[in-house]
């Protein structure tokens, strides 16, 4: 199992989101998600989300909060827990990402961009504020096809 973290910045009610562009054989082309990446050896998943934020961005990451992890299962991919966080404290100049385009999306409209189905519920526990949260997430494919929060079927 693969550990991950993704992050969504925000400043002025929008999430800073990268919209996969440029990586060869990216499992996530086309879509649009937060900032992130897979941990390096002996990473805790603060340490992965602020390294993967200043490679990412060039934005360095103040005091991001730890807001759930998601486990996503697939018959196509090795399965992943993602350490999801937010982030309304960095500073830094934005720089152009190697894995595609960094852009500003109001927050009432992320939704509305190409993304995983799963994304949206987890964008939905974050807007609600959820208290600390376990996601696990399965798909056949690109579809998915069930969702359990904190150990319910959703």
């Amino acid at each position: 199992m693969k550990n991950t973290t993704l992050c969504y910045i925000e400043k002025e009610n929008k999430y800073l989101m990268l919209h996969r562009t440029k990586k060869k054989n990216d499992p996530n082309e086309s879509k649009y998600m937060g900032i992130g990446g897979h941990f390096e050896e002996k990473e805790s998943p603060l340490d992965c989300v602020i390294r993967e934020a200043k490679e990412e961005t060039g934005l360095t990451l103040e005091n991001p909060t730890y807001r759930g992890i998601v486990t996503f299962v697939s018959d196509k991919y090795e399965t992943e827990q993602m350490h999801l966080f937010t982030c309304q404290s960095f500073f830094g100049t934005l720089i152009e990402c190697n894995e595609g385009e960094l852009t500003w999306v109001d927050k009432d409209k992320v939704k509305d961009l190409p993304m995983w189905q799963g994304d949206i519920i987890f964008l939905n526990l974050l807007e609600k504020n959820e208290p600390f949260f376990s996601l696990k997430l399965s798909y056949l494919g690109d579809n998915l096809v069930s969702a359990y929060l904190n150990g319910k079927r959703l």
